[in-house]
Formats: C-alpha cells, structure tokens, sequence
C-alpha cells in the first residue's frame, strides 16, 4: 500500500469552530499520520499522512470541514512523511 503525505492549508471561517478537534477525529477515525494547527492569520494547516486513497478522502472531508464551518480553499503540497506517528492537534 503506497503512502502519500500532504500539506494542507485551509481557509475560509476555520478557526473558533472546532475545525482542529474535528480534524483530529477525522483523521484518527481513518487512521492517517500527522498532525492539525492554526496559524496566526486565521488559517488552519494540517500535515495528512497515509494511504493514497485515505488521504484523499480526508482532503475530501477538508473542504466541507466541520458544520460552523466555511472553507473557502485548501492548498496543498507534498510534504515529508512523518511516519507511523499518530495524529495530533498542535497548539
């Protein structure tokens, strides 16, 4: 099974509406490596790591994101994978 890692950056209304928590549970839920953090201009940015198709359907699930949510874009780019890490919500 191929991984595939990517780096994600999500705009739009996404800070103050759980958007990391409900990352994280995404994440965890599909099994995938990495971790979620916002950024100081109101972004979120998130590192996806796992099986091709799996990644994708989390960045699937990035551009609706959670229901207080309004994504306007998400940027992505390859990134490092960062191994059998776990996911995680950094601050």
């Amino acid at each position: 099974m191929e991984r595939h890692t990517v780096l994600a950056r999500i705009t739009g209304r996404v800070q103050g509406v759980a958007f990391r928590a409900w990352t994280e549970h995404r994440a965890r839920g599909l099994g995938l490596d990495g971790w979620v953090k916002n950024e100081a201009d109101g972004s979120v940015t998130a590192l996806i790591a796992g099986p091709t198709e799996t990644v994708a359907t989390m960045l699937e699930a990035l551009h609706r994101g959670p229901d207080l949510a309004r994504v306007d874009t998400v940027a992505t780019e390859m990134a490092e994978d960062p191994g059998d890490t776990g996911f995680a919500i950094l601050r």
